[in-house]
């Protein structure tokens, strides 16, 4: 989308020394283990022992269909990691402390759905014989869970004991957008994606599932989508894996948000219905010596539904129908970005009704009143992109979308755009394009490009328009709620990072999102500041190369931040002492 526009023993092995205080009280006292994303409260006993971890260590779980699945996992993950941190945590075993047996799981609210919002708080407190983890609900018990498993290391595995975590999330909505039309990404490799994020206690999984590209997901009612709209029969989701993916993602409390794109976006569905969609298949700029302002799409791949055409509304009643079936989640991602005025003018039913006083605004308004009021009947919350509000070009009068029922997302001018969203009421999740697109920096993917023939210098931004790479660290020090007042900032759910597909397939996967999401994942858990308010950014590079090194371990591709010598030499390669 958007214009051519997945251990923290960490400091368990960055550190000696011992931790005096509580996590929450110091950044400069190193510490003696660490979690990712850190807690917001981790303590240690003035002289931290260490004990084994029994061969036959259980997890004593209620019984929850996802916490008992989780519990099981863990203890494998327990009992097989042997993870050994780069540089040894130097917590001493303890000769009198007998190995831990058990760790013991109680959940106060068993019955609690995995709905947004929900209380992800869990309390810890490793002691030997046994552990004990409190939480209200499964999906609290389940970061617990992975708490947990970040306090154990080495072969035999052995954990510190005397340690206490209280723990709980900052903002309710922390994300990854996955786009799985421009390339097709298996099954393997969203479960990997989606088991990455649960380590990271990230907890929405955005799967932008279609777009102009291609419609690679079956759905019952309207299956020649897929068939004719998909890269082929290979290349789709069918009904049983998207329940797999929902109720994997359900083990990892991970909620999974569809969106399917509309009415741009939607050239994909010109295979199955070419009567409802307009410019289809068309060269994206339109003839040669067209205007910008006259292009066909944003990014090759042309096609917007009509608005006009009573066929439309049918499909697209369907296609929600379905989604809305396959996927138990509250909210509904219905695109609503990037529509552009000449797809449409292309269309003669639409160039009558121009010439008749219409306008592109009122195409778009009556599509969204046409669609938005049945995805509500179907209790879910319509979720749109920014520019069906705020598009300089085509927009909805804010009428159209009583904010009690729709949420935004924003991507574009940063804090600016997620400021006007939020004082005109609307819940916001925030996807800045210069904050949290993955895909940014890696060189302009259109063919034929003369700006690349330059024999002296460079090309500018390198054909990507939101250039340059986001780095980690621009990743971990945006504050999403930044200029907004304090009734401004309750309504910022929280974030995404997204991760768009023209330049990232299978083979890449990991290393784009990868830790670059971590960073993301610990700024809204626990935030990126100190408490005398200060950016923690120099504490965290430490760190977060030790996670990174152990998400390896795990078998998530993450790509490296910095060379091995500085993960040897802590603070050695930060800018200032």
């Amino acid at each position: 989308m958007k214009q051519i526009q997945i251990s923290l023993s960490l400091s368990l092995s960055l550190s000696l020394l011992l931790l005096l205080l509580p996590l929450t009280l110091s950044t400069t006292t190193p510490t003696l283990i660490n979690v990712w994303p850190k807690p917001l409260n981790l303590t240690f006993p003035p002289l931290p022992k260490s004990t084994l971890l029994s061969p036959t260590f259980q997890i004593h779980s209620p019984n929850h269909p996802h916490l008992l699945t989780s519990s099981k996992r863990y203890t494998h993950l327990l009992l097989s990691e042997h993870h050994h941190p780069i540089i040894p945590p130097s917590i001493n075993l303890s000769s009198t402390s007998p190995s831990l047996q058990s760790l013991t799981i109680t959940v106060h609210n068993l019955l609690t759905p995995l709905t947004h919002a929900v209380d992800e708080s869990y309390t810890l407190t490793v002691s030997s014989p046994s552990a004990h983890l409190t939480s209200n609900t499964p999906w609290g018990a389940i970061r617990g869970l992975e708490t947990f498993s970040q306090l154990v290391w080495g072969d035999p595995p052995r954990i510190p004991i005397g340690v206490r975590v209280s723990d709980r999330p900052i903002f309710p909505h922390r994300g990854v957008l996955l786009d799985t039309s421009r390339n097709y990404y298996p099954v393997a490799d969203i479960l990997r994606t989606i088991k990455a994020m649960g380590e990271n206690k990230l907890n929405v999984f955005h799967w932008h599932i279609s777009d102009s590209h291609s419609f690679p997901i079956v759905l019952p009612s309207v299956p020649a989508l897929a068939t004719k709209g998909s890269y082929g029969e290979a290349m789709r989701y069918s009904p049983e894996d998207v329940k797999m993916i929902v109720d994997f993602a359900a083990s990892y409390a991970i909620r999974v948000v569809p969106e399917i794109d509309m009415p741009g976006h939607t050239g994909s569905w010109a295979e199955a219905y070419p009567e409802i969609v307009t410019c289809a298949n068309m060269f994206w700029t339109g003839p040669e010596g067209t205007a910008w302002a006259d292009r066909l799409a944003s990014e090759p791949g042309t096609g917007q539904l009509n608005p006009l055409h009573p066929k439309t509304y049918e499909v697209v009643r369907d296609v929600i129908h379905d989604v809305a079936s396959l996927f138990p989640e509250k909210f509904f991602h219905a695109g609503g970005d990037e529509v552009v005025p000449g797809c449409w003018k292309t269309d003669p039913m639409v160039r009558s009704f121009v010439s008749k006083g219409g306008t592109m605004d009122e195409l778009l308004e009556m599509f969204v009143n046409s669609t938005r009021p049945y995805i509500v009947s179907l209790n879910r919350t319509a979720v749109y992109w920014e520019d069906v509000l705020l598009d300089a070009t085509v927009k909805v009068n804010r009428s159209t979308l009583p904010p009690e029922t729709t949420i935004l997302q924003t991507w574009n001018n940063g804090p600016k755009n997620t400021k006007i969203t939020t004082s005109a009421g609307y819940r916001t999740i925030v996807s800045s394009a210069d904050f949290y697109y993955l895909d940014c920096g890696h060189g302009g993917w259109v063919g034929n490009d003369s700006q690349y023939d330059r024999q002296t210098g460079d090309s500018g931004n390198g054909g990507s328009w939101c250039a340059p790479f986001k780095t980690w660290q621009r990743v971990y020090d945006y504050d999403i709620t930044y200029g907004l007042t304090e009734e401004e900032a309750k309504l910022v759910l929280g974030g995404e990072v997204a991760l768009w597909s023209e330049q990232a397939d299978p083979t890449v996967l990991d290393a784009r999102i990868w830790p670059r999401a971590s960073a993301m994942a610990e700024a809204l858990w626990s935030g990126n500041r100190d408490s005398s308010g200060k950016k923690r950014y120099a504490d965290a590079t430490d760190r977060l190369n030790e996670w990174r090194y152990r998400m390896v371990g795990r078998g998530v591709g993450a790509e490296p931040i910095q060379p091995l010598w500085c993960v040897t030499h802590p603070g050695m390669c930060n800018a200032s002492q």
